[in-house]
């Protein structure tokens, strides 16, 4: 049996075993897969192409952009208002949608929920490949599930998953999960590069033969991506991320894909014993605990998609015992802490470099605009200087290596969502306070550098002590 050598980053097949991928330059990404030998007919054997100058010229099918018609996008609302704001206004049909988390993050009971209320006015198959159909009765039974419309296959084989729709015609199907599929026709087993690859473009091919909506749950690997090669990614119409730590009870639904709406909403839930329920309102749940009077917390606006969102940055600056300070972030970009701590180092004179530093992000958020800068920054200053930020004020704004404050986009949001939740004073970059046209009722103060963050924090000590 031949023996080819596939990657799982792009997918590229060669002949023989490479350390980096020639075509991606991939470290270490190449599985190895056997390859049936493919049968070969007698009358293959002596079959000849025809000369060119005897093929017929075939009518072309391509159509002018002009002469094509569609129908708009149907689609079915899935009862979670969040999962619904992700998808960018509901499920469509026809599409392929892949979820992935990490294990027992709720990825199941999410979709269940979602049976609850599309099976009111749709059919649907969940095909289950891990549990068997007495343990999903079981979840069901636990979220309040009990629609007649919701039908349940434990099958693996694809081969026997496609009949199966054509016999129930399904409006909505679920694969749970993609990594347990197997194609009969291909001798390698389930959950590798090819199977993956095989399954999931029959399902697709199903999808848009019959107009029938698939959701597709993926697994992730160590490493926190989906498992499989790269390539799944790029054959499904949206990529869903379920992301969320086990141990506490937010959960964050985000669209790094999306054919369909925009690709940086993101919905929140909270996990209970009866299943997941919607957070409509996130900023007021995170700042519902946010600690009074402590140095190194302060608010922060975001955006998420087209959502303002406010949360809290928390910071602590000790003094290290090690050679090496210790450098940890959760929920904010590493690299991002390090040239922030460098700056505030080089151009504030503080010494950092003798102590452990940690940021956190409240609420399981994961930050990654640069808007958020000025915020981290004053949170790392009123640790250091333990000193705390006060309790109505909200800084926004990114931090350039000069220690410049630079402008943001989206200003208006920010600041009408901080004003409804109750701040009564803003900082936000000079440029930004030069252009805007509305203040919300809230103080402005300037900012055109980190100097300023340091002078805004020993002037409300100074207001605090008299």
């Amino acid at each position: 049996m031949k023996t080819n050598y596939v990657c799982g980053n792009c997918g590229n097949v060669t002949s023989k075993w490479y350390g980096k991928c020639p075509e991606c330059g991939a470290w270490n990404t190449m599985e190895e897969q056997a390859v049936a030998p493919e049968p070969v007919s007698s009358s293959s054997k002596v079959k000849r192409a025809p000369l060119r100058n005897t093929q017929t010229v075939e009518r072309s099918k391509a159509l002018k952009i002009n002469e094509i018609t569609f129908q708009n996008d149907i689609r079915f609302l899935t009862g979670l208002g969040e999962f619904d704001r992700v998808l960018g206004g509901g499920l469509v049909e026809g599409s392929v949608v892949l979820i992935s988390g990490e294990p027992g993050i709720g990825k199941s009971t999410l979709l269940l929920q979602i049976c609850q209320h599309v099976g009111k006015n749709a059919k649907l198959l969940y095909v289950t490949g891990e549990e068997s159909i007495s343990q999903i009765k079981l979840r069901a039974t636990r979220v309040g599930v009990d629609t007649s419309n919701l039908m349940v296959l434990s099958e693996t084989a694809v081969n026997k998953i496609i009949p199966e729709i054509n016999t129930n015609q399904p409006d909505v199907v679920i694969i749970d999960s993609i990594q347990t599929m197997y194609d009969e026709n291909f001798p390698s087993s389930p959950g590798t590069i090819t199977q993956v690859k095989q399954t999931t473009m029959q399902l697709i091919t199903k999808a848009k033969e019959d107009r029938v909506s698939i959701l597709i749950v993926g697994h992730v690997n160590k490493d926190g991506a989906i498992a499989g090669p790269k390539v799944l990614e790029h054959m499904v119409d949206a990529v869903l991320y379920f992301e969320g730590d086990k141990q506490h009870a937010y959960r964050i639904i985000r669209a790094v894909k999306n054919r369909y709406g925009s690709t940086n909403e993101i919905g929140m839930f909270e996990m209970s014993d009866e299943g997941l329920t919607e957070i409509e309102k996130p900023s007021e749940r995170i700042l519902q605990q946010r600690p009074k009077d402590v140095p190194g917390s302060c608010a922060a606006a975001v955006m998420e998609g087209s959502r303002p969102m406010v949360t809290e940055i928390q910071a602590l600056a000790s003094n290290t015992t090690f050679p090496s300070p210790r450098r940890m972030a959760s929920g904010f970009d590493y690299n991002r802490l390090s040239l922030l701590l460098a700056v505030l180092e080089k151009r504030l004179g503080l010494r950092f470099s003798t102590q452990d530093v940690y940021l956190n992000i409240a609420g399981g958020l994961r930050i990654d605009e640069p808007a958020c800068d000025a915020a981290a920054a004053m949170a790392l200053l009123s640790s250091y200087k333990d000193i705390p930020v006060p309790e109505d004020l909200i800084v926004m704004g990114e931090i350039g290596l000069a220690g410049e404050c630079r402008s943001i986009s989206v200003l208006d949001q920010r600041l009408s969502n901080a004003a409804r939740l109750g701040f009564k004073r803003a900082a936000i970059p000079y440029h930004n306070a030069e252009r805007m046209k509305n203040s919300y009722g809230m103080e402005i103060i300037r900012l055109k550098s980190i100097f300023d963050l340091l002078r805004l924090l020993n002037a409300s000590q100074q207001t605090k002590d008299q």
